[in-house]
């Protein structure tokens, strides 16, 4: 899988993105826009994305009734955090500036992971 490829488009496509993450097979990749500081450590977030890991798979099981889950968004204070899935168990982590266009960045993202798509498992 071409995981850092799959970052660096999505760090590209948007400005107000300061954050890429991508976990899959208790692996991560990522990346950080350059010259931002993280609010997490990266304990805090492989911590977190296990956890989102776990909130994934709650959504799936409703999925024969109310369709598959694309994406899920929360607000928090300092950010906007955008979950995707990828792959078989994988997971796209995004985090934003909050004056994002979320929708717009969301529509990117997805057309990225659907590029690559055809590669995955």
């Amino acid at each position: 899988m071409e995981y850092e490829k799959i970052c660096d488009e999505v760090l590209e496509c948007d400005k107000k993105i300061r954050y890429v993450g991508i976990y899959d097979y208790g692996e991560l990749y990522d990346k950080m826009r350059q010259g931002l500081k993280s609010h997490l450590t990266r304990e805090e977030t492989e911590m977190s994305l296990s956890q989102a890991v776990y909130r994934w798979s709650t959504r799936k099981k409703t999925s024969d009734k109310i369709g598959k889950p694309i994406f899920a968004l929360a607000k928090y204070e300092k950010i906007y955090r955008i979950t995707i899935p990828i792959g078989g168990a994988g997971l796209i982590l995004i985090s934003t500036e909050l004056d994002v266009d979320v929708n717009k960045t969301v529509d990117k993202i997805l057309e990225i992971k659907n590029k690559y798509s055809k590669n995955l498992g």
